[in-house]
C-alpha cells in the first residue's frame, strides 16, 4: 500500500512538473526560435491584419466567368501561404488579395516578392515550342485557364522517394492533354512562364483523367516553386499589380484581450462548477482541462495553425467536448458507485463504461472536421483544424490525464465514496409521450423562420441580413489628419456614424492602414444618398477633404460556399455511415442527422427573425452547432444502445427510451451549463462584433440540449415503429 501511495505522490508530481514546463514554453519558448511560445501562434486578418494587394485587370472585356475563375485561383494560391487569406473584387477592374502577417515577425515585403507577379502562363508541345522560340504564330496545348490547381509532393519510385508536382486540370484541360500526350510519347511539353521556360518534363505515356505528374531531379523547394509558378500562372485573365498596403486587423486587440480574458474567466466559471458538481473528480478534471489547455496553446503555436475568429469557436467546441467526456466518465462512475461496488472499481467500470460513447462521439465530429478541412476553404479549413486538434486533444486529456490522475487519487487512499458522489435512481419521465408537443414546437419554429424570408425580401430586399462576406459592398478610404487606431475608430468615429447615417455598428467593418493616416470603411453597398451622408460625416465632423470610394465584392466566393455546403453534405453522409455500422441500425444514423438538420433550421430561424448578421461567423456558428448536437445526441443513442441489451426482456422499446434519456439528463444539462457559461462570459465581455456570433452560439447550444433530449430519442422510436409496421 505504501509502494503504491509513493508511486502516485511521484506521478502526480511529475504530472505537475510537466504542466509548469508546458507552461513555461508556451510563455517563453524554447531554443534561438523561441518554439511553443503563445504569444507566436498566428492570427487570421480578423485578429491582427495583414498585406493588402490590388491587381488591375489587363485582359480586355473579362467576362464574369472569367473573374470568377481568376478569384478562385487567386484564393487558392494564397491560401499555400494562409488559409485565412481573402480575395475580393475592388471596382469594375481590380481584384485585391489580403494575407495575414505579423509585421513584428514576418517580412511583409518579401510575402509580397513571393506571392509573385500574375503572368502567362502556356504549355507547348516540340513543334510549337520551336515556332514560339522562333517568334512565329504558335498553340498552345494548354493555357493557365486549363489547370486548376497545382500543388508540391512525393512519390515513391524505382530510385526511391522522387519529389514530384501534380497538376489538376479542368474537364476541357483533361481532353487537351490526353491528345496532347498521346501525340508525344517520348517528347517533351514545355512550360513557360512569362516568356521563360519553367520545365520541360518528357511525356512517358498518354495521360488521361486530368491528373498530372511532373517529376525531376529537382528538390521540394525548387518543387514548391514551380507548383507556384503554374498556379500564379493558371490565371484565366492577365493582372497589373498596381499597390500594396500592410492594413490593421478587423477585430483589433480589444477583441483578442477581451476574448483572452473571457476565456479565462469562462474557464474559471467551469472549474468552480465541475468541483461543486463532482468533488474529486471535479477538482481532477480542472487539472486535466488545464493540460488541455496548455497543450492546445503548444499545438497551435508549434504547428504554425493560423487563429481567427471562427478558429476560437472551434476550440470553444472542443473545450465543451473536453468537459463532456469527464462529465460521462464522472456520471458512469456515480452510477457504480449506487450498485455498491467500492470506489477503485467504480473509476475501472465507469471508464470502461463511458468508453465507447466518448470515442463515438469524438469521432461522428471528428469525421465532420476531416472533411471540412479536406474540402472547405478560408475560415472553413481554420475552423475544421482548430477543431480537429481540439477533438484529440480532448480525447486524449478525458481518457488518458483524467484516467492517470483518478487511478492516483485512489491509491492515495481516497477511497471514501462521499469525495465522489453516489448518484440518484433518475425519474423516468415521458419523453416519448411528449414528444409530439415538442415535434409541433419546433416545426411552428422553423415555419416561422422560413416565413420571415419572404417577409424580409418585401421590407429589406433581401431574404437574410447578408453581411460584407456574402454580398460585398463599398470600401471608403478615409485620409485623416492624424493617424487613428482600430479603439479610436470604434469609440470615437462609428458613433457618430451610427447616428447620422442609417447604418449600424454592425454593418462597418474598419482597417487602418499601417504608417498612414488613412482607415479603410468597408460597408454594405452605399446609394447615391447614403454615400453623400458618410462623406458629410467625416467632413463636417472631422474636417477630412480626402475621400474615396470602390466598390468591393463578397469575400466568400460561390466556390467557397459551394465547398462548404458540399463538405456539410459529405460529412452528414459519412456520419449517418459511422452511426449506422457502430449502433448496427440504420435509424439511429438518420435520426441524429435529421436532429442535427432540426438545430440548424432552428438557428437559422433565430438570423432570419432577429435579422442577425450572416456573414463568417454565420458559417461558424453554423459548423459548431453540427458538432455540438452531433455529439449530444451520440450519448443518448450510447445509452439506448446499451439498455435495449440490459432491458429488452422486461421493458418496451418506449420505456427503455424514457429511460436512456433519464439517466443521461443531467449530463446533457452538466455540459450545456459548462458550454454556454463559456460563451455567455464571452458575450458579456466580448467586443460589440462578437455579440451576435455569441448569441447564436448560445441559442445553438440550448437548441442541441432540447434536441438532444427532447427530439432524438422519440424520432429513433417513430422511424422503427413505422419498419416493423412495413415489415
Amino acid at each position: 500500500m505504501k509502494k503504491a501511495r509513493r508511486k502516485a505522490i511521484f506521478a502526480i508530481l511529475v504530472f505537475l512538473l510537466l504542466c509548469a514546463g508546458g507552461v513555461y514554453l508556451a510563455m517563453m519558448g524554447a531554443g534561438k526560435d523561441n518554439i511553443g511560445r503563445a504569444s507566436d501562434i498566428p492570427l487570421g486578418l480578423d485578429l491582427q491584419g495583414g498585406l493588402s494587394v490590388t491587381y488591375e485587370i489587363t485582359t480586355a472585356d473579362p467576362t464574369s466567368e472569367q473573374i470568377n475563375a481568376t478569384i478562385d485561383k487567386m484564393q487558392r494560391r494564397v491560401d499555400s501561404y494562409s488559409s485565412e487569406g481573402e480575395v475580393y473584387m475592388e471596382g469594375d477592374d481590380r481584384i485585391t488579395v489580403e494575407i495575414p502577417v505579423d509585421t513584428a515577425k514576418d517580412d511583409a515585403y518579401a510575402i509580397l516578392d513571393d506571392l509573385g507577379q500574375p503572368g502567362k502562363l502556356e504549355f507547348l508541345d516540340s513543334d510549337n515550342f520551336l515556332k514560339w522560340y522562333n517568334g512565329e504564330p504558335y498553340v498552345p496545348v494548354l493555357t493557365g485557364a486549363d489547370v486548376q490547381k497545382a500543388r508540391a509532393g512525393t512519390m515513391e519510385s524505382m530510385a526511391g522517394t522522387e519529389n514530384v508536382v501534380e497538376l489538376t486540370l479542368t474537364d476541357e484541360g483533361a481532353v487537351k492533354f490526353a491528345d496532347a500526350t498521346r501525340a508525344n510519347i517520348g517528347l517533351p511539353i514545355y512550360i513557360v512562364y512569362d516568356g521563360e521556360v519553367q520545365s520541360s518534363p518528357v511525356v512517358n505515356e498518354e495521360i488521361t483523367g486530368g491528373i498530372a505528374t511532373i517529376s525531376g531531379t529537382f528538390s521540394y523547394e525548387e518543387a514548391e516553386q514551380l507548383a507556384d509558378t503554374i498556379m500564379i500562372g493558371a490565371l484565366p485573365l492577365e493582372l497589373n499589380q498596381i499597390q500594396y498596403n500592410i492594413v490593421g486587423a478587423k477585430l483589433g486587440q480589444e477583441a483578442i484581450k477581451t476574448s483572452l480574458i473571457a476565456g479565462a474567466i469562462g474557464l474559471g466559471l467551469i472549474a468552480i462548477i465541475m468541483i461543486i458538481i463532482y468533488l474529486v473528480p471535479g477538482f481532477i478534471a480542472v487539472l486535466a482541462l488545464a493540460a488541455y489547455v496548455i497543450l492546445m496553446l503548444l499545438v497551435l503555436s508549434i504547428g504554425n495553425i493560423t487563429l481567427t475568429l471562427p478558429g476560437i469557436a472551434g476550440i470553444i467546441l472542443s473545450i465543451g467536448m473536453a468537459v463532456d467526456a469527464n462529465v460521462i466518465i464522472f456520471t458512469r462512475i456515480k452510477e457504480e458507485l449506487a450498485q455498491d461496488v467500492n470506489v477503485r472499481s467504480a473509476v475501472e467500470t465507469g471508464f470502461s463504461k463511458a468508453l465507447s460513447a466518448i470515442v463515438d462521439g469524438n469521432i461522428t465530429t471528428l469525421i465532420a472536421a476531416v472533411v471540412l478541412m479536406a474540402v472547405g476553404t478560408g475560415s472553413i479549413k481554420g475552423f475544421a483544424t482548430t477543431l480537429m486538434v481540439g477533438i484529440l486533444l480532448s480525447m486524449f486529456t478525458a481518457l488518458v490525464i483524467t484516467r492517470f490522475l483518478l487511478n492516483a487519487a485512489v491509491n492515495l487512499g481516497i477511497k471514501n465514496k462521499k469525495f465522489y458522489g453516489v448518484a440518484k435512481t433518475p425519474k423516468v419521465r415521458g419523453y416519448v409521450k411528449n414528444s409530439k408537443i415538442c415535434f409541433a414546437i419546433s416545426l411552428a419554429i422553423i415555419i416561422v423562420g422560413l416565413v420571415f424570408l419572404p417577409i424580409n425580401k418585401s421590407k429589406n430586399g433581401r431574404e437574410l441580413n447578408y453581411a460584407l462576406e456574402f454580398t460585398g459592398g463599398t470600401a471608403t478610404t478615409v485620409t485623416f489628419d492624424e493617424a487613428y487606431t482600430l479603439e479610436r475608430v470604434e469609440s470615437e468615429i462609428i458613433p457618430v456614424i451610427v447616428e447620422k447615417t442609417s447604418l449600424s455598428a454592425s454593418d462597418i467593418q474598419i482597417q487602418t492602414v499601417e504608417n498612414s493616416t488613412q482607415v479603410i470603411f468597408k460597408t454594405p453597398e452605399l446609394s447615391e444618398a447614403d454615400s453623400a451622408k458618410l462623406d458629410d460625416v467625416f467632413q463636417t465632423s472631422f474636417g477630412v477633404s480626402e475621400i474615396s470610394a470602390q466598390s468591393i465584392s463578397s469575400t466568400i466566393s460561390g466556390e467557397m460556399k459551394k465547398d462548404a455546403i458540399i463538405a456539410i453534405a459529405i460529412s452528414s453522409v459519412l456520419m449517418l455511415i459511422y452511426i449506422a455500422i457502430r449502433f448496427s441500425d440504420a435509424k439511429f444514423g438518420v435520426a441524429a442527422v435529421m436532429a442535427l438538420v432540426h438545430d440548424v433550421l432552428v438557428v437559422f430561424a433565430i438570423y432570419a427573425v432577429g435579422q442577425l448578421s450572416v456573414g463568417n461567423t454565420f458559417i461558424a456558428c453554423m459548423l459548431t452547432i453540427v458538432g455540438y448536437s452531433i455529439n449530444a445526441t451520440i450519448i443518448i443513442f450510447d445509452r439506448i444502445r446499451e439498455n435495449l441489451k440490459l432491458m429488452n426482456k422486461n421493458s418496451s422499446t418506449e420505456e427503455i427510451v424514457n429511460t436512456s434519456i433519464s439517466q443521461t439528463f443531467t449530463r446533457t444539462i452538466y455540459t450545456s451549463l459548462t458550454t454556454f457559461v463559456m460563451v455567455l462570459v464571452l458575450f458579456i465581455m466580448g467586443v460589440a462584433t462578437l455579440k451576435e456570433f455569441t448569441f447564436t452560439l448560445m441559442a445553438g447550444i440550448v437548441c442541441g440540449a432540447y434536441s438532444s433530449v427532447c427530439i432524438t430519442g422519440p424520432l429513433w422510436l417513430l422511424m422503427k415503429k413505422k419498419s416493423k409496421k412495413k415489415a
